[in-house]
């Protein structure tokens, strides 16, 4: 909503500069710029400007020549400018801007002005437009995105640790790895969290460039460490892993044993305790002004988890053949899973 307000007051302010004030016979050029340039950050803004001044220069000029050669006959001077200004506008360095080359060459050649002093005219509108619409995202409430790493990480923190209580619960029931190829599914859709949280952290550094008001905005408490990101990364690596090899083990075309229903119960318990710890991951990433019951139900899990992970490795020597292989794969990517947690316990663990 407010940069949609702050496009509306760019594009009139600018209308007020021009139109009304200058006088432009071609006024639409400054609000038709200010409001493409009231990008989503200040620098955005700022490099869409310069992208948009320099093509929207070509097709003024290249439109303007065209008119003269061919005596203003809009039909030829159409002919002579849009294939070259629509072939310029695809360079990926314009981006976005690209098109306004050509758009500023149909309203050029359509209105009929080619005139030195017209030119002059569109190029000056246009640089009012930008100009306008510019100060209006920097300095009126300029966009900071802080928020949304914070949402992404909670949103993949807590989807972790729902597909994982969802795997400990199946893995109890009698036909317990049914459900895998749905659970390997879900594990797959984690990565687009993890792309998502990329974006987002992308934003939130961009937003901060160039930005005059990031000290003067209230946005929250400043988003977590990158490192969080590589972590929660790796843990939804570790579940496409996890959900992989119960998937094979589920499919008869791959001729793998299942693991003992025994084994398979100590693995739920593993995993269930895992996730207790990633959705309370979630609830700190809230920014909850107590974290501390959260922080000790984490840590409780954590703890106890370990011990349930030294049994569900001594019952892994009662394991015989392709059972033993998904047993120790499986075996493997929970102790993974659990040294992302908790790096200090493994550490100390391993010394």
């Amino acid at each position: 909503m407010a940069q949609s307000l702050k496009a509306a007051a760019a594009a009139i302010a600018a209308w007020a500069l021009t139109g009304w004030w200058l006088q432009a016979p071609l006024a639409l050029m400054a609000p038709w710029t200010a409001i493409a340039l009231v990008e989503s950050t200040v620098y955005r803004s700022l490099r869409a400007g310069f992208q948009q001044l320099a093509i929207i220069v070509v097709g003024t000029l290249w439109a303007s020549a065209a008119m003269t050669v061919t005596a203003n006959s809009t039909l030829f001077s159409m002919l002579v400018t849009l294939p070259f200004m629509l072939l310029i506008g695809n360079y990926r360095r314009l981006g976005s801007q690209g098109i306004y080359g050509a758009t500023t060459a149909l309203l050029i050649i359509t209105y009929g002005s080619s005139t030195l002093p017209d030119v002059g005219h569109r190029l000056l509108e246009t640089l009012i437009g930008a100009a306008v619409g510019i100060a209006v995202n920097a300095f009126i409430l300029p966009p900071v995105h802080l928020r949304s790493v914070r949402d992404n990480l909670e949103r993949l923190a807590r989807g972790s640790g729902a597909l994982l209580a969802d795997i400990a619960e199946g893995l109890r029931e009698e036909e317990a790895l049914t459900a895998a190829a749905e659970w390997h599914d879900r594990a797959s859709r984690l990565t687009q969290k993890v792309r998502a949280l990329a974006d987002a952290r992308q934003w939130a550094r961009e937003s901060y460039r160039f930005n005059p008001g990031r000290h003067l905005r209230r946005a929250g408490p400043p988003p977590p460490s990158t490192d969080e990101d590589a972590v929660w990364e790796r843990i939804s690596s570790r579940l496409m892993a996890v959900t992989h090899t119960l998937a094979a083990a589920a499919d008869s075309k791959t001729q793998l044993t299942t693991p003992s229903p025994a084994y398979l119960r100590r693995y739920a318990a593993v995993l269930e305790q895992v996730a207790i710890a990633c959705i309370a991951n979630a609830e700190l990433f809230k920014g909850l002004d107590q974290p501390g019951p959260v922080r000790d139900r984490r840590e409780k899990a954590l703890k106890s988890v370990w011990g349930t992970l030294d049994s569900l490795t001594r019952d892994f020597e009662q394991e015989r053949g392709t059972a033993a292989a998904v047993g120790g794969e499986l075996l493997v990517e929970a102790q993974q899973l659990l040294c992302e947690l908790a790096p200090e316990t493994a550490a100390a663990r391993t010394a």
